[in-house]
């Protein structure tokens, strides 16, 4: 069994690190002598990917209604446009999605904005089975960009990730979990069509730029929010959801304090490993 647990071990550690190296390999490309953010913007605009999402009509609409918008925007908040990374971050009860950005990798992420969640289905917890309406809670990236979704535009988060394929112990966890518009949910993360519009810019910019793994975690509240933590406590607390909400509160403490993404793993039985614990450090 111990030799067991350590492969496991083993192989999701390697796969911690081919994100990682990816991710620095991805800054190291970006950061080009002497490319400001026009440049940036042209050499977007004529990539194979940018092209590939540009030639659908939805996509193209949202680029043209809003990339010069963000911009500005970006300007009159001190950031660099466009972004080189970003990490989003939802919270089920308050209703809200951040994105935070930065464009180098030894920088701190800067908060660019809060975006209200429209529409809301399921109670807290994390998804464990189709059809159950749950939005999922943990540490996800986004895997598509779907430009010609039925919901205006759609990003694809990688739910089932390993702890929720080991917790959830069947083989009917469902999928098909996105950030998308037109306001409606049945277990998704549902934004308004111009914000959805402003999102998916963004997250284009950021793809195109070398940044292969845009990070999204899911959170069931502000843990630093006493009205949020006093509904979560009065959710139905149980064992598997206080061990969950544990390691979702330790991440959330860390980037809180930091401005820099934790690194989570996961054990043999699908449980989160935050930065502090990792293994064979005992």
């Amino acid at each position: 069994m111990l030799m067991r647990n350590k492969k496991w071990w083993i192989t999701v550690w390697m796969v911690a690190i081919t994100m990682h190296y990816s991710y620095a390999q991805s800054a190291m490309q970006a950061q080009m002598p002497g490319e400001g953010a026009s440049t940036a913007v042209t050499a977007v605009s004529s990539s194979n990917f940018m092209r590939s999402q540009l030639s659908y009509k939805m996509a193209n609409m949202a680029f043209r209604n809003k990339d010069e918008l963000l911009q500005k925007e970006f300007e009159q908040k001190g950031l660099e446009y466009p972004a080189k990374y970003i990490y989003i971050r939802s919270f089920k009860y308050d209703s809200q999605l951040e994105v935070w950005v930065k464009n180098n990798i030894s920088d701190s992420f800067r908060l660019f904005k809060s975006y209200r969640i429209c529409a809301l289905s399921g109670s807290m917890g994390p998804k464990r089975k189709s059809g159950d309406r749950q939005v999922p809670e943990g540490f996800y990236y986004i895997n598509e960009f779907r430009p010609n979704s039925q919901y205006h535009l759609a990003l694809g988060l990688n739910y089932p990730n390993f702890s929720d394929r080991l917790k959830g112990g069947t083989d009917k966890l469902g999928g098909d979990i996105y950030i998308h518009g037109s306001c409606v949910t049945e277990g998704c993360i549902p934004l308004t069509d111009p914000q959805i519009e402003e999102l998916y810019v963004l997250a284009l910019h950021a793809r195109d730029l070398g940044q292969d793994y845009i990070p999204v975690h899911i959170f069931p509240v502000r843990f630093d929010n006493k009205r949020s933590m006093d509904y979560l406590d009065k959710s139905g607390l149980d064992a598997a959801h206080a061990q969950l909400w544990a390691n979702l509160k330790e991440a959330y403490e860390y980037f809180n304090t930091t401005h820099e993404l934790p690194i989570v793993m996961y054990n043999s039985k699908g449980t989160y490993v935050v930065k502090e614990d990792l293994p064979f450090h005992h």
